[in-house]
């Protein structure tokens, strides 16, 4: 196996790790550490304090190289804008990270121990993910090219 290989694998591997130390795998603890009106439980969100402290020192750190190490260039994402995407996007993670007391990653992470409930919140969103793909592909298929003279198709975003 090539180093390029190992290296994301054992990064993924030392995550899934750290998300079950700090109990993101835990659905009932993350309905608690959303439950603001009930049995509140804050400790998650000093995971995330600490995730996103982290994040903001090494990315600095980081994006200061000529490079990154196993790439040409960084791909950092340069949109600013909001969209009826983005909002979207974010109401549907909200909803299903409240409902499912999971998030991809931890999702994840605790399928693979079988649990049913992890089980069925990564079918519904492998099947959601499929289902934007598959509508946002006829929608773009819809939308005229630049410069077309074609009315509009009535899209929303």
């Amino acid at each position: 196996m090539k180093l390029s290989t190992l290296t994301p694998a054992l990064a993924g591997f030392i995550f899934a790790i750290g998300l079950g130390i700090a109990g993101m795998t835990d659905a009932n603890k993350v309905i608690s550490f959303l439950d603001l009106g009930g049995s509140w439980d804050p400790s998650l969100g000093f995971v995330m304090v600490g995730a996103i402290a982290v994040h903001m020192l090494l990315f600095r750190v980081i994006v200061r190289r000529p490079s990154p190490v196993y790439e040409g260039h960084f791909r950092i994402p340069t949109r600013q804008d909001i969209d009826l995407r983005l909002i979207g996007g974010a109401a549907i993670f909200g909803a299903g990270w409240g409902l499912g007391g999971f998030c991809p990653g931890p999702g994840i992470v605790s399928s693979v121990t079988g649990a049913a409930a992890a089980v069925v919140f990564v079918a519904a969103m492998l099947g959601g993910m499929i289902s934007f793909a598959v509508a946002d592909r006829l929608v773009r298929a819809r939308i005229p090219e630049p410069g077309s003279h074609e009315l509009g198709t009535g899209v929303l975003y």
